[in-house]
């Protein structure tokens, strides 16, 4: 199987990619390197001992998109390229909607010129908004708190209505939690650019001495001990769920959703807790105010990916944060540049 994986050269993307080789499939990696660096490529070579295909472009960009899909000979579209931080979605909101939705609504053109019917995308848990209960089932009511949320949120309702327009295409939305953690090599990991947005990258970099303290916004929360409560999730795993979702649906038509998470939440100040045991190395940190759109608490039931897709999360939080310790203390600045 031939796949195409936009977005291929980032954090969840460039896993996969790997995971795809291991499967025994071909992945062809698009990107316009905005939020990632050309020498990941090397680095899936080294760990795989293969060397994707790499196409630099914008999935925007309507005409290459179709080029690529044709002349690669595509079987499924992986859909990770989108922009994805919360409080810069607050900020650049235009961005967020013609980056993520006007972006997928070109790609799927694309396909559908291309005749590729199977796509995959990368969702994520906050189109639940604020639920009003956890565990989180998928038939959860939707809504968004923020314009990130609520760009994805926008593409699932798009990519719903024209899947019933086309019921011979197979459409899966994955619905991710908190991807954390790196490859066990330390070969590949969540290296953002600039100031990180989520945790584990901003934890790992105050203690590999890149930055003073770590930011915890809010302890007020009605939670355990007042910080967010999430379901963080090993990027292997979430890797291997989108393997599991080719193989079990990628060629029945529908539309399928999935959450891909653990079940288990855990707070700010434990995950803090659990990265200190794993590296060693004091992680100093200070209490600021909330961040806008932000949650108390988010965690999955992922009972039907389980049941439909054969597929759970079996990596511990341990594994996670030794995983992403062993990452950046190997590349304490990151991915070099080109």
């Amino acid at each position: 199987m031939n796949v195409l994986v936009t977005g291929g050269m980032g954090y969840i993307g460039s896993h996969t990619s790997i995971q795809l080789i291991e499967a025994g499939m071909t992945p062809v990696i698009f990107d316009n390197l905005y939020n990632s660096k050309q020498t990941v490529l090397e680095r899936i070579e080294n760990v795989s001992g293969a060397r994707p295909v790499f196409v630099e472009g914008d999935i925007r960009d309507k005409a290459l998109l179709v080029e690529v899909l044709k002349s690669h000979k595509i079987d499924a579209v992986i859909h990770f390229a989108g922009l994805k931080a919360v409080g810069e979605s607050v900020e650049k909101p235009l961005e967020y909607y013609d980056n993520n939705v006007n972006g997928t609504l070109v790609l799927v053109d694309a396909m559908r010129e291309a005749e590729v019917k199977t796509l995959v995308f990368s969702s994520s848990a906050t189109v639940y908004g604020d639920p009003a209960s956890v565990p989180i089932t998928e038939d959860f009511p939707t809504s968004a708190t923020n314009p990130y949320g609520r760009s994805k949120l926008m593409v699932e309702e798009c990519l719903t209505d024209f899947q019933k327009a086309n019921p011979d295409w197979s459409i899966t939305l994955l619905r991710y939690f908190n991807p954390v953690g790196s490859h066990p090599t330390g070969e590949l990991g969540e290296d953002p650019q600039g100031i990180p947005n989520n945790l584990m990258p901003f934890v790992s970099q105050v203690a590999v001495g890149r930055r003073e303290f770590l930011s915890v916004f809010g302890d007020d929360y009605p939670t355990v001990d007042g910080t967010g409560v999430r379901d963080y999730i090993h990027v292997m795993d979430l890797s291997d769920g989108h393997i599991a979702a080719l193989k079990k649906v990628g060629s029945k038509d529908g539309l399928h959703i999935y959450n891909l998470g653990t079940g288990n939440g855990s707070s700010v100040l434990e995950m803090v807790k659990a990265f200190e045991q794993a590296s060693g190395k004091q992680v100093p940190f200070k209490i600021v105010e909330r961040r806008p759109g932000d949650i108390a608490e988010c965690w999955a039931d992922p009972a039907k990916a389980m049941q439909e897709l054969e597929w759970e999360a079996t990596r511990s939080l341990e594994e996670m944060t030794a995983d992403t310790w062993r990452w950046q203390s190997n590349n304490p600045q990151g991915y070099p540049e080109a």
